[in-house]
This record gives C-alpha cells, structure tokens and sequence, in this order.
C-alpha cells in the first residue's frame, strides 16, 4: 500500500542510524531477550513506553490495553505477566496510567459506547469504590485526573493479586510493583509512591 511507503521508510532510516553508530546492535537484540521491566500501560499512541523512559529495544517488555486494566478475567494479560516473571523473570512491574486518557473520561461520562462499555465497567467499579472521594471534587478535570490515579492504584493492587505474582514471591524472587502516572501535557512521569514488594 502506497500510503504505507513512508512507515517503511521510516523504518529503514531507523534502523541505519542505530546500525551507524553501533553495528552489532541489531545482532545482540537477535540473541536475546532479558528485560528488567515489564510496563502494563494504556494503548493511547500518545503513551509510549519506551520513549518516555528512554530506553532502548529489548529493555521493556510491554502490555497495552485501554485504560491500562489488570483483569483476572484476561488471559492475555495474565499471560504477558506470566511470561515476564516466570521466564524473563523481571524485577519491576510498573504499571503506568495517564492523565487525559480518553478510557477513563468515557467510563465517566455514563454513556453507551458499544462494546468496549464491557472493558470500561473495569473503571466504574473503581469509581465505585472511590465514590465519595471522586465526588468531593469540584474541578471535572480534576476529577478525571484523579480517577487515572486511583486506576492505577487498583490495577498495580490487581496485579499484586494475581497468582503468578504471589507465586514469584513466595519462591523469593525479586519482584516489586510500581503505580506511575503519566502526564502528556508535560511528558513527566509521576510516582504514586504504589510499592508492593512480597
């Protein structure tokens, strides 16, 4: 597809740059597969992982979705953080959010949107659990933001819940699990201080 012509350029320019200044890049990348981080965030383009921690391919593994939602109903999920602890066997779990997500504004705003009403529901109910706080606030805004914080606190608590996380610990491995928040009006990641460790 025509269109798509200048992706793959894009590519190709990538890719020579990195080969440029280290040519054996591409080949160690090839070899192996051993990242410290596994980043659960949200499938916003405006979100992504790598870039904002400015690191390089092969150093983060990644799970998106809408929202940045840990179901223990999602087998895909479970199954990324399976794979990250079990076999990558990761150190930090982050799960990251951020202000302005279009999943958490939609999941507020009460109304149908089709099938991702479903997913959402992941969001009402940690409004419902933080009602009364969530009320309390006058601004929507900053309503809004703070329902991305208390998401993040419930997801990065959901992942803590999951077997394979509780296994890992109880096996002593080194796994700890952080609340981030990412702010797209500034590019800054903010530290919940959400640290669960064993």
């Amino acid at each position: 597809m025509k269109e798509l012509d200048n992706l793959i350029s894009n590519n190709r320019k990538w890719a020579k740059n990195i080969k440029d200044d280290d040519p054996d890049f591409f080949y160690r990348l090839s070899k192996q597969q051993n990242p410290e981080y596994l980043w659960i965030g949200c499938s916003d383009s405006r979100v992504a992982a790598n870039q904002i921690i400015d690191l390089p391919p092969g150093e983060v593994f990644v799970h998106r979705n809408i929202a940045n939602v840990v179901s223990h109903s999602d087998l895909n999920c479970l199954s990324v953080i399976q794979y990250a602890v079990e076999v990558l066997k990761v150190k930090h779990i982050i799960v990251c959010g951020h202000y302005g997500c279009g999943g958490i504004q939609a999941a507020m705003d009460k109304q149908q949107y089709g099938l991702i009403d479903n997913w959402l529901q992941h969001i009402n109910n940690v409004y419902r659990l933080n009602k009364e706080e969530v009320d309390g606030i006058d601004h929507q805004q900053d309503k809004l933001d703070r329902m991305c914080e208390l998401n993040v606190i419930e997801q990065a608590g959901n992942v803590s819940k999951t077997t394979i996380v509780k296994n890992a610990w109880k096996a002593n491995q080194d796994l700890t699990i952080h609340g981030w928040v990412y702010d797209i009006k500034d590019g800054i990641l903010r530290n919940l201080n959400i640290t669960v460790s064993s």
